[in-house]
């Protein structure tokens, strides 16, 4: 893990943590009330999008042309070129047909599953929520700009480096900076120049995310420009060569090494039995062309793209083919199961008082917690809103404390026909700690301690 102690903007004007917040919304040509919808416009196509990688997109030419570089596929290209030569035009046709089917196929398959990669990432996009013309708007973090007004709430990740404008109980992980495991409170502010990273608590950055509390804030920088967008320049690394593409490499290198061995040595014998110059060599020629495997390249693309058909049907991508080799040799597979073996969505057996028996009070407590709570919105609340739902009317909101980082717990204060009900959910050992009697089936309140 990589670890940040000072940014080399501490010493120069880049230091927004040494400016106060109405000096910085002046410098951005921003208020308070966030970016017009046209200056938002104007200003994505001044910085970008708020990317780490600004690649562009391969595009279909480029993609198609990548199957032909290969040093078995640059074999059969030489060898097209030998039977042109040799006037055997047929052989040429044959092997160029050959070389153009396995390069169609690989193209077809990477092109099908970049297309379906691309989609995948579009449903999972990460969002953010934004003022724009004053309003609060959910907008993809890819659109977000220097100058934007961002409303973060626990468990937000945040998409760019900005400077507090408020906040409330504010607690945020930056251990992919810092290296530090414990939450940094944050908190409005002036900081000298010369602040480490790690001490600037009027700043938030881009790759962290929110552990508790909410915050307004004006984006400062986005993309390749801010702290994490650095770091990840510093230490990006090239793509591995797969073991798969390692082989084929190496045994092009090999088949080309014999082919040459071989034709060097039939021309020698020939020239030194006497034999026309001209003929050995053509003879020689003619035989590195039939000493090319031909068939190679479009067996293994077929065999590739076969298997890549096979896993579609079990509803895996393959991205590049040559991955798939790879993939069976595997013999471990370490993956995080949350949001990636599974769909990330929970469904509600049922809601069930201390004897465990179904209890509309409870099912209705849960209810009105999971609608009226504004922070991290999790798989459970959305499992408890779509299981069952409950008529609000006669129902109010009075305030709410938001899980924190301490607490462990989120309470809503209700207001329900002629009483106040506080209702709260969290950490259970958190919870119990500030109970001191549980509701029997009855509706008898006992103490715990008896329980």
């Amino acid at each position: 893990m990589a670890v940040i102690t000072k940014s080399d903007s501490t010493k120069n004007r880049n230091a927004f943590w040494n400016s106060s917040t109405e000096q910085k919304l002046q410098q951005l040509s921003t208020t308070r009330q966030g970016l017009t919808n046209e200056d938002a416009n104007l200003r994505i196509k001044r910085y970008g999008a708020n990317r780490l990688n600004n690649k562009k997109e391969v595009g279909n030419v480029q993609l198609f042309f990548a199957h032909f570089k290969s040093s078995i596929i640059l074999i059969l290209l030489f060898a097209t070129g030998l039977s042109f030569f040799l006037h055997d035009r047929v052989d040429a046709a044959i092997i160029l047909t050959i070389i153009l089917i396995s390069g169609c196929l690989g193209f077809w398959q990477e092109k099908g599953a970049a297309s379906a990669v691309k989609k995948l990432l579009a449903m999972v996009q990460i969002t953010v929520s934004v003022l724009r013309d004053g309003i609060v708007t959910e907008i993809a973090s890819e659109n977000l700009n220097p100058g934007d007004i961002i409303l973060l709430k626990a468990g937000d990740i945040i998409p760019g480096d900005c400077l507090l404008l408020e906040s409330d109980n504010l607690f945020v992980d930056e251990a992919i900076l810092t290296g530090e495991s414990y939450p940094a409170e944050k908190l409005p502010g002036v900081l000298p120049a010369d602040t480490a990273l790690s001490q600037r608590t009027n700043a938030l950055w881009m790759g962290t995310h929110v552990q508790s509390g909410k915050a307004t804030a004006v984006v400062i920088a986005t993309g390749q420009s801010t702290e994490f967008g650095k770091l990840s320049q510093r230490i990006k690394l090239k793509a591995p060569e797969t073991e798969f593409e390692h082989g084929v490499r190496r045994f092009g290198y090999l088949l080309m090494e014999v082919t040459l061995i071989l034709v060097i040595l039939i021309f020698a014998v020939n020239v030194y039995l006497a034999k026309p110059v001209i003929d050995s060599f053509l003879f020689a020629l003619a035989l590195a062309v039939g000493l090319t495997p031909q068939l190679l390249p479009a067996i293994i693309s077929v065999n590739l793209a076969h298997g890549a058909r096979r896993m579609a049907e079990q509803k895996v991508i393959v991205k590049q083919l040559a991955s798939i080799e790879n993939f069976g040799s595997m013999n471990v597979l370490c993956s995080d199961k949350t949001g990636t073996l599974t769909e990330g969505i929970v469904h509600l057996h049922g809601a069930l008082d201390l004897s465990g028996n179904p209890s509309d009070k409870v099912a209705r407590y849960a209810y009105l917690n999971s609608v009226y709570e504004t922070g991290f919105n999790n798989p459970i609340d959305e499992a408890i809103r779509q299981t069952r739902q409950f008529d609000l009317k006669d129902c109010k909101k009075l305030a709410e404390i938001p899980y924190d980082f301490y607490r462990k717990r989120l309470s809503l204060l209700v207001a329900e026909q002629d009483e106040n009900i506080l209702i709260t959910k969290g950490a259970l050992a958190y919870v119990l700690a500030i109970c001191s009697e549980v509701e029997m089936t009855d509706g008898t309140p006992v103490a715990i301690d008896e329980k």
